[in-house]
């Protein structure tokens, strides 16, 4: 009865299963079933003690009461205790399904000794605090749920096993980890000549594009391409026309939770939201599709397409964009770089070696060597990583602890 799966069972007695609805409703005060089971048990246990020591002193007179007593302890702890138990541990619906015919009877027969007994066992159980008649129902926390997700892989198909693990991963990261930084950002300064944001508008790649003047500080709003198409195609579009398409930009703060992002999304009927900080100043954006794109996975299945950052070499190697995202590495390339401190690859490389490198320094992050190859003068372009000669870590001291070594 106790080893029982509680979520299968609520979920067979939703669904009509009468020895599930007969578990389900003992099991709603366990106290009283433990009450009752345990009182048959001592009953029968100490019975049988009784009859095999008035036995075996009848046969053998004293000498056999010592007999009767290793003999006995042996039979019911075999017999009655050990192999029962583990048979009903291993199978409990197969069990304490047919024995709920037995026990529910029993409970109504034997109900007011049964509750004596709880009523005295609950009065010494409420000296500690206990409260047994408000016994909550099992739950699971969010690691433990994890826990069974990563558990059950082999009876969930591996897509979809992927994408239900992808949504604990959303709860604990936040916007600014799947952002456009704020130098990626594409849009349309409204000053520059008309010739180049016509170009801009008909080579655009994006459906949506910040409108703003000489920076992405002064953002106008913005402008959904769809909704300039008819005038461009006739050729009447001009600048004032231009700016009439152009709707509000909406802003989200650097730091909200995706999770949280995405339900503001879905308030708002937004699909593109400016970061900004606590100052004001726009430190990136994000959209609906790169939320959807942690959850479900990237919309292709070429990796080297999808991270744009990365390229192969012949030898096994990698040469990476420093711009590069740790958290699209870590899920495209199956890499395990650490990501509770900067975003980007340069930011992780200059936090560790807290200098700008030299192009040719040499470093370990988490174990994998990594090469700087190509440094601009604040940044680094581009670093060699080499993940077959990957070490794995060895446990230092905890003053020597970190997560780069």
């Amino acid at each position: 009865m106790m080893a029982i799966n509680r979520y299968r069972l609520r979920h067979l007695a939703k669904s009509g299963h009468r020895a599930a609805r007969r578990v389900s409703k003992l099991l709603q005060r366990p106290d009283r079933l433990i009450g009752l089971i345990l009182l048959g048990n001592n009953f029968v246990n100490l019975l049988a003690a009784s009859i095999a020591t008035v036995i075996a002193t009848t046969l053998l007179g004293p000498r056999g009461l010592a007999l009767a007593t290793g003999l006995l302890t042996v039979v019911i702890l075999i017999f009655a205790e050990v192999a029962p138990k583990t048979l009903a541990a291993l199978h409990p619906e197969r069990i304490a399904f047919p024995a709920s015919l037995i026990i529910k009877p029993m409970l109504r027969i034997f109900y007011p000794l049964v509750w004596l007994t709880n009523s005295i066992a609950n009065r010494l159980l409420r000296l500690i605090g206990v409260l047994p008649e408000r016994q909550a129902k099992a739950r699971l926390n969010r690691e433990e749920l994890r826990g069974v997700l990563l558990e059950a892989e082999g009876m969930i198909p591996r897509r979809h096993h992927s994408m239900l693990l992808s949504i604990f991963e959303i709860e604990s990261a936040k916007v600014e980890d799947v952002m456009i930084p704020r130098n990626d950002i594409v849009g349309i300064d409204i000053n520059e000549p008309w010739k180049d944001i016509l170009n801009q508008l008909t080579t655009s790649q994006h459906t949506r594009l910040p409108v703003y003047q000489d920076n992405i500080d002064k953002v106008v709003g913005v402008l959904h391409v769809k909704h300039v198409m008819h005038q461009m195609a006739h050729g009447d579009i001009s600048k004032e026309s231009l700016l009439g398409a152009v709707r509000e930009a909406y802003f989200a703060p650097v730091g909200t939770p995706l999770s949280k992002q995405l339900l503001n999304f879905q308030k708002q009927k937004k699909r593109i939201a400016l970061l900004v900080d606590e100052y004001g100043d726009i430190q990136g954006l994000i959209t609906l599709e790169d939320i959807l794109e942690e959850i479900v996975g990237e919309f292709t299945t070429d990796t080297y397409t999808t991270i744009k950052e990365v390229h192969p070499q012949d030898d096994g190697t990698y040469l990476v964009d420093g711009s590069a995202n740790i958290r699209d590495l870590n899920r495209a390339m199956q890499w395990s770089l650490p990501t509770d401190g900067p975003k980007t690859l340069n930011g992780l490389i200059i936090e560790y070696l807290e200098t700008i490198p030299e192009p040719g320094t040499s470093l370990r992050l988490e174990g994998y060597p990594v090469e700087i190859v190509q440094t601009g003068s604040n940044t680094i372009k581009k670093v060699k990583i080499n993940p077959a000669a990957r070490t794995i870590k060895k446990p230092v001291e905890p003053e020597q602890e970190s997560g780069l070594d």
